[in-house]
């Protein structure tokens, strides 16, 4: 299960983990986050079975973590930011196939 992150450990666990991050920006009153939930589930541990240690998947709720949303321009949920090294490299908006999920993150670790 996708790492539940907020403000205090953002700068940690995402920014400075040298991983690429995986970070869901979502609300628990969101359906279409919730569909995504088990979705994320499956990709995190395919990920780690491919990539071990390579990628980082966490999860930002927007109503208890309102200021990094809006640090990042988050205007809807669920929102899919990809960052590495400190600096966002791809983002994707709404549900997503797990497939379109998997390909940014090898697009991304390429980056």
């Amino acid at each position: 299960m996708a790492e539940r992150v907020d403000t205090a450990g953002f700068k940690e666990k995402v920014l400075e983990n040298g991983k690429l991050s995986l970070i869901d920006f979502y609300s628990d009153s969101c359906v279409p986050c919730k569909r995504m939930a088990p979705v994320l589930a499956e990709l995190e541990e395919e990920l780690t079975g491919e990539y071990g240690d390579r990628v980082f998947i966490g999860k930002v709720n927007v109503a208890y973590d309102s200021e990094l949303a809006a640090e990042y321009h988050v205007l809807s949920a669920p929102t899919f930011l990809f960052l590495k090294d400190g600096k966002e490299v791809g983002r994707l908006g709404g549900v997503q196939p797990k497939l379109v999920l998997q390909l940014a993150v090898r697009e991304n670790l390429q980056v």
